[in-house]
């Protein structure tokens, strides 16, 4: 098959797997052009070569991965967030696009020409550390996780991006003190959620989805250590779920945070809470 047949054949064999059209096509040109490794003009200037066998084996094996619902992600083994192009694996929580607004509004409360002390609690793959730093070198950039596997995933990701962030193998705020900001993307949704959740939820870690009946096991104690570690007029940014946003901005409140205030995300769904200690 030339490039261009096996993209025809693959944006096919998606739709039969019941995909959109629109993201079977989509989905099929990121194959392709990881197959290949041809992106962009590149691609469609060599479109008429014809695919190696090796290549077209490897074509048909994501396919198949991606017709169990594999995520797409998974299957091309890396995400770009905020510019970076992060490894992930099974059992981490995914990077989303939404999560690069989170990136945003934290760096909208950091003074742009100054170091200031941050905490990513649950970093996951690095994601939220990792964009920090890139985009804020003068940054003191930590980050929590209570799963050695996950660490040692977003330690690879920051030694492979050149980026000096501490991460910590330590649940939430990991006893540190004086913090200018703690930012999240902790576990929210609702246990009620894994009903008619999409398939390809069961390929990421459950721990870093769902958190008790109300989305807030974690996000309610993590609220709570903030408001030790957190300096005079530091700032707690979470990305939650729009059904338990609201709920949480009213115990900041009454937790004594100041400046509480739910932000929409680009869709204009409430999503994030930001506090002020």
């Amino acid at each position: 098959m030339t490039w261009t047949e096996a993209l025809n054949y693959a944006r096919t064999r998606l739709e039969e797997a019941g995909f959109p059209a629109r993201q079977a096509r989509v989905e099929a040109r990121q194959l392709l052009e990881h197959v290949t490794g041809a992106q962009g003009a590149r691609f469609w200037r060599e479109a008429r070569a014809e695919l190696e066998p090796a290549q077209e084996r490897r074509l048909q094996e994501m396919l198949e991965r991606r017709a169990t619902r594999e995520p797409l992600q998974l299957i091309l083994g890396t995400v770009v967030f905020c510019g970076l192009e992060l490894e992930v694996r099974p059992g981490v929580l995914l990077p989303r696009p939404e999560t690069e607004r989170l990136v945003e509004l934290a760096l909208e409360q950091l003074p742009p020409d100054r170091s200031a002390r941050v905490l990513d609690v649950g970093t996951g793959s690095g994601a939220i550390a990792l964009a920090l730093k890139q985009a804020r070198p003068q940054l003191e950039v930590y980050a929590s996780e209570v799963s050695d596997s996950v660490l040692e995933l977003a330690r690879a990701n920051a030694r492979r991006l050149g980026l000096a962030v501490a991460f910590l193998h330590a649940p939430l705020t990991a006893g540190l003190m004086d913090l200018d900001l703690i930012v999240s993307n902790p576990p929210y949704l609702p246990e009620a959620y894994r009903e008619g959740a999409p398939p390809e939820l069961a390929w990421e870690d459950e721990a870093a989805l769902y958190a008790g009946a109300d989305g807030l096991a974690v996000a309610r104690p993590l609220l709570a250590e903030a408001a030790g570690a957190l300096a005079a007029g530091g700032w707690l940014l979470l990305e939650l779920d729009p059904g338990n946003v609201h709920a949480l901005a009213r115990e900041a409140q009454q937790a004594g945070f100041g400046e509480v205030a739910v932000l929409p995300d680009l869709a204009g769904r409430a999503r994030f809470l930001r506090a002020r200690r």
